[in-house]
């Protein structure tokens, strides 16, 4: 870990998904380039006492057990109320059939966290792999 922090100084480490099978899919999906978006509630950030996102920063992505797999850089973000996500966003994160599956998805996601509720606003995060690690 300490090595893949080493080549991008500031970065932040973090595990997409709340589970051990979600993070191993959606690590997949980005080795793949088929998922370059990523979503959260904003509040989720501060309950995890995780920095927000921020466009040309590099992040390292670790599997469920802590271990470096990805860096990536963040292109841009965006903020926006859940029940505003359109469909051209549920595309690009890679996981998601359409807009109806992603809602029923995030939802599950969000509730599992206590956050969810129509109006929460999200953070929209635009993504390019730069590194694969293993």
């Amino acid at each position: 870990m300490a090595d893949a922090i080493a080549c991008y100084p500031g970065a932040s480490s973090f595990r997409f998904g709340d589970s051990r099978v979600l993070n191993a899919q959606i690590l997949d999906l980005v080795r793949q380039g088929r998922k370059t978006v990523t979503c959260d509630a904003v509040l989720n950030f501060a309950q995890r006492g995780d920095p927000l996102p921020e466009p040309g920063r590099i992040d390292i992505a670790l599997d469920w057990d802590g271990a470096p797999v990805l860096a990536i850089r963040t292109e841009s973000v965006a903020r926006l109320r859940f029940d505003a996500v359109t469909e051209d966003l549920v595309a690009a994160q890679g996981e998601f059939c359409d807009l109806e599956d992603w809602r029923a998805g995030y939802r599950a996601y969000l509730t599992r966290a206590g956050l969810f509720a129509p109006d929460v606003e999200m953070l929209v995060e635009t993504f390019t792999c730069v590194e694969v690690f293993a």
